[in-house]
């Protein structure tokens, strides 16, 4: 049975060093990252944490101008909180957030959670060709 997830976009609330120490230390993406860096990213994005029993077990992250664009990032569940559909309920919360409403792209990148996203009318791009990027996956390790 699923344990209450409250879900919170008040930024006062999120556990700062349980977020850069899972981005750091834990993740595929971010191995690495700076404290200051992970600071800036959540000064500077639209934040959801999902919280049990006042601890916070989920996070996920926006990029957005509230107008035409968003790009999900940095979204994880704790490993000992996984399997009790946590993601689901904070990809709902994401999803259906008011200032989110109406934006003509949406985009992410994911390299295993392509199921839970395609739930959520993600795809792969209609016109890949018309994608690029800069991308420097070590870049934190170069700091």
């Amino acid at each position: 049975m699923m344990q209450d997830l409250r879900i919170s976009t008040d930024k006062t609330e999120l556990d700062l060093a349980l977020i850069h120490a899972f981005l750091s230390g834990s993740s595929s993406w971010a191995k690495g990252i700076p404290l200051a860096v992970v600071q800036k990213s959540i000064e500077h994005s639209l934040c959801f944490g999902g919280f049990v029993d006042g601890a916070q077990v989920a996070f996920a992250r926006v990029i957005t101008d509230y107008a035409t664009f968003a790009n999900l990032v940095d979204v994880f569940v704790l490993a000992e909180h996984r399997g009790k559909g946590y993601s689901k309920a904070l990809m709902e919360a994401v999803f259906t957030h008011p200032q989110l409403q109406g934006l003509r792209r949406f985009t992410l990148a994911t390299g295993d959670a392509h199921d839970l996203y395609a739930r959520y009318g993600f795809t792969s791009p209609l016109f890949p060709q018309s994608l690029m990027e800069r991308y420097f996956p070590a870049i934190y390790q170069a700091v």
